[in-house]
C-alpha cells in the first residue's frame, strides 16, 4: 500500500495537477504555441530550421501560463492579443537562456534530445539565442509600455548576472548557501516574478496586487529550482531527459550537495574530481545517493522548497478567490511533487 501510494504521489497527482490548472487556460495556450511558431519563423532559411527544432522540443511552459494564470488572477478579462504576445515573449526569454545555457554547460541533452549547440554546434546556438532574446524585446516593444520593458530589461540583466556568477563557482565546492540562493535567483526566480508581474499588470492590478503577485512569482521560482535540484538526484534518466547529477556533472554543487559537506566535509576531494573528470562510476554513485539518504539531505531541500511554496501562496491572499487564483495556488504543489 505505501509503494501504490508513493507511485500516486510521484507520477499521478502531478499530472492531474498539470490537467486542471493548463486546462483552465487550454485556449491561451494553444494561442501561445501558434503564436510561437508565427515568432520562431523567419525568411532566412537557416533561422526558420533552428526556430522550429526549438519550439518542438516542447517543455512544460510553465512561465507564459503564469503570465496569463496572473492577469485573470487579479481581474483581467479574455485572451488578448498583448496577452498572448507578452506570454510568448516570456517562452522565448526562457528558451533563449537555455539555449546559452547548454553552450555553458556543453550540454548533449535537454528533455532526451540532442542540444542544438550538440546537433548545429556553439556558433548556430550561440546565434540563435541572441535572435531568441532580440525578436522577444522586440515584440515587447508593441506594448509601448515602459513598466513591462522596466521588467524585461531588468530580468534579463539578472539572468546574465547569474549566469556570469555561476561561471565563478564552477567546480567550486566551497560554495555557500548564501552565494548559492543569489544565482538561483538571478537565473530562475527573477524570470518567474516577471511573468507573474508583467501578467498583473495587463490584467489591470492594483500597485498592492502588482507586487504581491511579483513576490508570488520570485517564490515559486526558487521552489521550483530546489524541486529540479531534488530531480538531478531522483530522477531517471528517461525521465528527467539528461543524466542523473548532470549539475554535479557541469561543476555545479546545489543545495543537497551544499548541506551533505556541512556534515560529511570528506566528500570534497571526491567531488571535486568527479567534476573535474566529467564523469563517475556506478560505485560512486551508489555511495552518493546513500550519504545523501543518510544524512536526510534531500528532505531537508524538499523541506526549503516547500517553506518557499508556503510563502508564495501567502502571496496570494490580497486576491479575490476565483478558478485563476486556485490555480495558481495550486502550482506550487505541481512544480515541487513534478518528476521531470
Amino acid at each position: 500500500m505505501a509503494n501504490t501510494f508513493a507511485t500516486l504521489k510521484k507520477e499521478i497527482l502531478p499530472n492531474l495537477a498539470a490537467r486542471k490548472i493548463f486546462g483552465l487556460i487550454r485556449d491561451e495556450m494553444s494561442l501561445v504555441e501558434a503564436e510561437f511558431e508565427r515568432q520562431a519563423k523567419s525568411n532566412i532559411q537557416v533561422i526558420d530550421y533552428l526556430g522550429d527544432y526549438l519550439r518542438s522540443s516542447g517543455g512544460k511552459r510553465v512561465r507564459p501560463a503564469l503570465l496569463i494564470l496572473a492577469s485573470h488572477a487579479v481581474g483581467g478579462k479574455g485572451s488578448s492579443d498583448n496577452l498572448i504576445r507578452l506570454a510568448t515573449v516570456m517562452e522565448m526569454l526562457h528558451t533563449a537562456t537555455l539555449v546559452h545555457d547548454d553552450i555553458i554547460d556543453n550540454a548533449d541533452l535537454r528533455r532526451s534530445r540532442a542540444t542544438i549547440n550538440a546537433r548545429f554546434g556553439n556558433h548556430a546556438a550561440v546565434l540563435m539565442g541572441d535572435w531568441l532574446y532580440m525578436s522577444a524585446f522586440e515584440t515587447s516593444l508593441q506594448e509601448r509600455s515602459l513598466a513591462i520593458l522596466d521588467i524585461l530589461t531588468r530580468l534579463t540583466r539578472k539572468m546574465t548576472e547569474g549566469e556570469l556568477i555561476q561561471l565563478t563557482t564552477v567546480g567550486d565546492v566551497n560554495i555557500t548557501e548564501e552565494r548559492y540562493f543569489d544565482i538561483l535567483e538571478r537565473k530562475t526566480a527573477f524570470l518567474f516574478s516577471g511573468c507573474c508581474e508583467i501578467g498583473a499588470i495587463l490584467g489591470g492590478a492594483s500597485v498592492e496586487a502588482r507586487t504581491a503577485m511579483a513576490e508570488y512569482g520570485m517564490n515559486l521560482g526558487i521552489a521550483f529550482q530546489l524541486a529540479d535540484d531534488l530531480l538531478d538526484f531522483t530522477s531517471e534518466e528517461k525521465v528527467l531527459g539528461k543524466a542523473a547529477a548532470a549539475d554535479l556533472l557541469e561543476g555545479k554543487i546545489t543545495l543537497p550537495l551544499i548541506k551533505l559537506l556541512d556534515v560529511e566535509p570528506s566528500l570534497k576531494a571526491e567531488l571535486e574530481a568527479v567534476m573535474l573528470k566529467g564523469e563517475y562510476d556506478l560505485d560512486f554513485w551508489s555511495r552518493l545517493v546513500h550519504k545523501l539518504e543518510q544524512y536526510d539531505t534531500l528532505s531537508e531541500t524538499r523541506s526549503v522548497a516547500n517553506s518557499y511554496a508556503n510563502t508564495a501562496r501567502k502571496k496570494l491572499e490580497i486576491l479575490s478567490r476565483s478558478a485563476y487564483c486556485e490555480a495558481l495556488d495550486e502550482i506550487p504543489n505541481f512544480v515541487i511533487e513534478r518528476n521531470s
